[in-house]
């Protein structure tokens, strides 16, 4: 079937018919990328695929930089769908200041390529859309610790969409919290680390946040998923943004979640 897939994949027009109508299973619909933000789905179905190899019955799932509100609204269709997937339940947080993005603090936000009040939000408006997503309003230098302060589920994925190195800075605290905020490796989307205009670099913007973290952190590290192009059936762009926040400290880091017919496919290759 995932052959015939394949070939059918390739035909002009199917792709687009497919997204249009996602029928099959929440495994195949992952394999070929049919999700209208398939990264998000990704990070949504390896967190809860994570947790419940892991024996674990809930995660949270966060974006920050909602701006006008559709990437929170996917997640909580994502949430819906893939949760029950994996007989386990995910709670939806998205952070962001309202206001759009602030006034760069120097070279490393890239006013060249960022200008403050982008991506304004309509806080009302987003707010009668959403069913059960979290909306954490105001800086995240505030927010985040409110948010570590209650109990969360643990968290399996975050995407990262605030632009500034400043910014995503803040952001990465969301892992200062205790180890049971977290699953012991958290799937990660940054979504501006990649732009032939930007030019991104690891001295600038996300890259430069994720650089320092790596450098400051001891028992954890932000890594590169690499060779996720390869792995499934659509390669796409997206795939390169995606990292792993590995706590090597975590208690349950180690804990063996391979199954017996992966095993069997490792030892093929």
């Amino acid at each position: 079937m995932l052959t015939l897939l394949s070939l059918l994949n390739r035909l002009p027009g199917f792709r687009r018919l497919w997204l249009k109508f996602p029928l099959g299973s929440i495994d195949t619909r992952i394999e070929f990328s049919i999700w209208d933000r398939p990264h998000y789905a990704f990070g949504v179905y390896r967190a809860a695929d994570l947790a419940h190899r892991l024996k674990l019955p809930a995660i949270s799932v966060i974006e920050f930089g909602v701006a006008g509100g559709e990437g929170l609204l996917e997640l909580e269709h994502l949430a819906q769908l893939i949760g029950p997937h994996f007989g386990v339940t995910v709670s939806v947080v998205g952070f962001d200041t309202g206001a759009g993005l602030p006034k760069a603090l120097d070279y490393r936000d890239l006013p060249y390529y960022w200008r403050s009040g982008f991506y304004k939000m309509d806080i009302e408006k987003l707010k009668s859309k959403l069913t059960r997503a979290s909306l954490m309003l105001g800086d995240a230098a505030e927010t985040i610790p409110q948010l570590l302060a209650q109990q969360i589920d643990p968290i399996g994925f975050v995407a990262f969409d605030l632009d500034y190195y400043s910014s995503t800075k803040k952001a990465l605290r969301i892992f200062s919290g205790p180890q049971e905020t977290r699953l012991p490796r958290v799937f990660c989307y940054f979504d501006d680390i990649m732009s032939d205009l930007g030019c991104f670099n690891d001295y600038t913007g996300e890259l430069c946040a994720i650089r320092e973290h790596n450098l400051e952190e001891c028992n954890s590290k932000l890594c590169p998923l690499h060779g996720l192009e390869w792995m499934y059936r659509y390669p796409a762009g997206w795939q390169s943004k995606f990292y792993v926040l590995h706590d090597f400290k975590h208690p349950l880091y180690c804990t063996y979640i391979t199954g017996e017919d992966e095993r069997d496919k490792l030892a093929l290759r």
